[in-house]
C-alpha cells in the first residue's frame, strides 16, 4: 500500500502539503480522459499546489472504444509537479489473467468489455468469432504490447492519503486496512457499499456506478459511468477541503 503521511483534524483531511486528484473509472474513453486532464491542469493553474498527487482508481480498460489509447496516454503521462499513482481495477486484473494464460476468464471478459479492448488494439471481429478461448489468449498475448503489460503490472492496490484511502472497489468492513485482500480491494460491492461504520478512513473508490458522486461519511464513490454517461469525474482533496471536477462542468465545492 502506498502511504502519504496522515494529518488528523476534526474533518477528514488529506496528507499535509499535498493536493490529490482521484480520477474515477475511465473504461476506454480517452476523449473524456483528455478533457478531464485539461480541467485538472486548469484547476492547478488557477490555484497552484505545493505538491500534487494524481490518482487513477482503476478500470482504465474495457467497455469503451479506446482502451489501448488510454493505457498509452497514461503510460507516457508526465507533468512537472504532478506525481501519479495507478491502482489496479478488476478489469485490469482480468486482462492480466488472460495475458498470463488463463483461458477460463476469456468468455466473461469478452462479454464485459474485453471485445472493445481488443478492437482498440486493431483486432478485427473476424479474428475472434468462433475461435477457442485458448486461441484468443494467444491473440491477446501477441497483440498487447509488452510496455502496456509492464505498465499494468506496476499498479498498486491502495493508496493512503491522510484521512483518506484510495482503492478500486472498497474494503471489507471490520478488517484492518493492512489485512485487506486483493480480491476485496478490486471486486467488493454490497458488504462495503451498505456498511455505515467508521472505517478509520474515508474510502474513495470506483467500481460501482452512480449517477452522481456518492458522498457518505465513510466513503466516496467516484465512478460516474464514463463509458456510457460521458461523465468522467475527479475528486480533489487538499487539507480539509474537497471539490469535484468532471467532464460536464467546472469545479464545484464538496462538503
Amino acid at each position: 500500500m502506498l502511504n502519504f503521511s496522515p494529518r488528523r483534524e476534526k474533518r477528514p483531511a488529506g496528507a499535509r502539503g499535498y493536493r490529490a486528484y482521484a480520477v474515477g473509472d475511465i473504461h476506454g474513453r480517452v476523449d473524456l480522459l483528455e478533457h478531464l486532464l485539461a480541467k485538472i491542469h486548469s484547476d492547478l493553474q488557477r490555484r497552484p499546489a505545493r505538491k500534487t498527487l494524481l490518482v487513477f482508481v482503476g478500470d482504465l480498460v474495457d467497455r469503451g472504444p479506446s482502451s489501448a489509447q488510454v493505457i498509452e496516454r497514461l503510460r507516457c503521462y508526465r507533468r512537472d509537479g504532478i506525481e501519479t499513482v495507478f491502482l489496479l481495477g478488476n478489469h485490469e486484473e482480468v486482462l492480466l489473467r488472460v495475458i498470463q494464460g488463463d483461458s477460463s476468464v476469456v468468455d466473461s471478459w469478452l462479454k464485459f468489455g474485453g471485445l472493445e479492448c481488443l478492437q482498440s488494439y486493431g483486432v478485427k471481429l473476424s479474428a475472434i468469432r468462433g475461435r477457442s478461448a485458448e486461441h484468443i489468449v494467444e491473440l491477446v498475448r501477441a497483440t498487447v504490447p509488452r510496455e502496456h503489460v509492464e505498465f499494468l503490472e506496476s499498479f498498486a492496490d491502495s493508496c493512503r492519503f491522510g484521512d483518506y484511502l484510495f482503492v478500486h472497489a472498497g474494503i471489507r468492513p471490520g478488517i484492518e486496512i493492512d489485512q485487506q485482500t486483493q480480491s476485496d480491494l478490486r471486486w467488493i460491492r454490497d458488504p462495503f457499499l451498505y456498511d455505515e461504520t467508521d472505517h478509520g478512513v474515508v474510502v474513495v473508490h470506483g467500481h460501482t456506478i452512480s449517477d452522481e458522486v456518492e458522498e457518505r461519511t465513510n466513503r466516496i464513490g467516484i465512478d460516474t459511468g464514463a463509458y456510457r454517461s460521458g461523465i468522467l469525474t475527479a475528486l480533489a482533496i487538499e487539507g480539509s477541503e474537497r471539490w469535484l471536477i468532471d467532464t460536464r462542468r467546472g469545479a464545484r465545492g464538496g462538503d
